[in-house]
């Protein structure tokens, strides 16, 4: 216990990044008949749990780009996020920070608030912690949503089939899956209840697919293709969503506009084959000539996925992210507390919607095809309002009083806006902003150094220890949200508001 004290000074692995994913569960899925599949797919793979427990001789993670000779290659790899970040958590520690006062004091107070919510909520079987991800979003209530939508699959349906519905389900329910403002909120198909934010999302976004509004397929519902997105119209995803003038949401036609260039991205066969579907990703995934099988399992890369997610979703990031070389960025922003350096330099990449597709896309790819992942240490933690709420609500980091009235500025000038908020005032700020910029890439390193000092304190460690994902799903996702609600009961909104245009948060 004590990342910042002289005590853990000497610890050098407190400060590195978390190990290897090494458990995990398993939902077997038998089938009988084959699903079509793009040319040369691989079939017929154990189904397995996930779970990384040594990786084959023959594999080997790529290295990161060389980000002076390929910068845009680097800012946007995985590997970029941790790098980059790091220079803004050395800032924290010297006191230099541009927006944030960082108190190290209230260290030891974080980990234990974590340690108690996975505590309450899990001990002693911390084993059972599901990695974070889409899947736990659709069983809110309790409800086994993902589990009775593979049922009505029928018998006839393929693991493989099966498992790219899911695909084409959780990649679409993940690009929705942006903050829905205070006042939304959705009525459940299958039960009647009311749901909020992103479990409302959730449960939304598989009413509509089930309802077969991402196909183009009369006989199929149940699948997403291109040619059906290129013609969704925001009235049409209103009316999914159940959006009403006493029932909005915040950036409907933003997220109109990403699912229509969704269709167009689909139209990249070589890794969404000739129906333009996500799921086919995973006949790419099988058929990679880094994939191996060994004992009927099939290991396949982290960066291969992410390569699949970054450049086969680049089409869809809005032009006026920040670019280089006439190439976008995705989400990565300019900050000013980066040391001086080339253009590229000033940059801090986040990714963190293709990161949290990728965490939520590895679930059911595991569950049902027995894939086994190399590389998952290589993702961060999700640099969101609910994990960067925490570091705020406990007090680890303070917005700086000029940058508070900006931000309160900002707010009151919001709240004059038809249906915008108006109580629990909090400092409100554009997605660009050098502030949420700094404040994301403290929530990257915080998440990192926070994971040793959790298991510790839990008396985790080898096999047993909480991986990274375990530590989202279990403490800091779930304590950012319980800690809003509790501070700002009215509105639960996070300590900081972000204008969302619907493709970022």
């Amino acid at each position: 216990m004590g990342l910042f004290s002289k005590r853990s000074s000497s610890k050098s692995n407190s400060l590195s990044s978390p190990d290897v994913n090494k458990k995990g569960s398993s939902t077997s899925v038998n089938s009988s008949v084959k699903s079509p599949t793009t040319p040369g797919s691989k079939m017929g793979f154990a189904n397995g749990n996930g779970a990384l427990d040594t990786i084959p001789a023959s594999m080997s993670l790529p290295q990161p780009p060389n980000p002076h000779g390929d910068p845009v290659a680097y800012l946007r790899s995985l590997y970029a996020v941790r790098d980059r970040t790091k220079c803004i958590m050395d800032a924290a520690v010297k006191q230099q920070l541009t927006n944030f006062t960082f108190d190290k004091t209230k260290w030891e107070e974080t980990v234990s608030y974590v340690v108690s919510i996975i505590k309450r909520d899990y001990a002693p079987d911390y084993h059972t912690i599901p990695p974070h991800g889409r899947w736990q979003h659709f069983e809110v209530g309790g409800r086994k949503r993902v589990d009775l939508l593979i049922t009505t699959f029928g018998p006839e349906v393929d693991a493989i089939e099966k498992t790219k519905r899911l695909i084409d389900l959780f990649l679409i329910s993940v690009l929705l899956d942006a903050g829905a403002g205070t006042k939304w909120t959705y009525k459940s198909k299958d039960n009647g209840r009311f749901y909020r934010r992103s479990e409302g999302l959730a449960v939304a976004s598989m009413d509509m697919f089930k309802d077969g509004l991402f196909s183009s397929d009369p006989h199929n519902p149940f699948r997403v293709d291109g040619s059906a997105l290129k013609l969704l119209m925001p009235d049409s995803l209103a009316r999914g969503l159940q959006i009403t003038a006493t029932n909005p949401i915040d950036g409907l036609h933003g997220r109109a506009g990403l699912l229509r260039k969704l269709g167009q991205a689909l139209d990249n066969k070589e890794f969404f084959g000739p129906d333009n579907r996500p799921g086919n990703m995973l006949d790419y995934l099988l058929n990679h000539s880094t994939t191996k099988v060994v004992d009927g399992k099939p290991y396949v890369l982290v960066p291969t996925l992410w390569t699949v997610l970054c450049e086969g979703l680049t089409p869809i990031w809005p032009q006026s992210r920040t670019q280089l070389d006439g190439c976008s960025l995705g989400d990565a922003w300019q900050c000013s507390t980066m040391p001086p350096g080339q253009y590229w330099e000033r940059i801090v990449p986040f990714h963190k919607i293709t990161q949290w597709l990728t965490y939520s896309l590895m679930v059911p790819m595991s569950k049902l095809m027995g894939i086994q992942w190399v590389g998952e240490h290589l993702l961060t933690g999700l640099p969101e309002y609910r994990n960067g709420g925490l570091f705020i609500d406990t007090g680890l980091i303070t917005l700086k009083p000029q940058h508070m009235k900006r931000g309160l500025d900002a707010y009151h000038a919001n709240s004059k806006k038809e249906g915008q908020p108006s109580v629990e005032v909090v400092p409100m700020f554009s997605a660009e902003d050098d502030v949420i910029v700094e404040w994301r890439a403290l929530t990257v390193q915080l998440l990192d150094k926070l994971l040793p000092e959790v298991n510790e304190m839990l008396g985790l460690q080898g096999q047993d220890a909480l991986t990274l994902a375990q530590m989202l799903e279990g403490g800091t996702w779930k304590g950012g949200r319980e800690l809003a609600e509790v501070s700002r009961p009215n509105t639960r909104e996070p300590p900081i508001m972000i204008l969302s245009d619907g493709t970022v948060f």
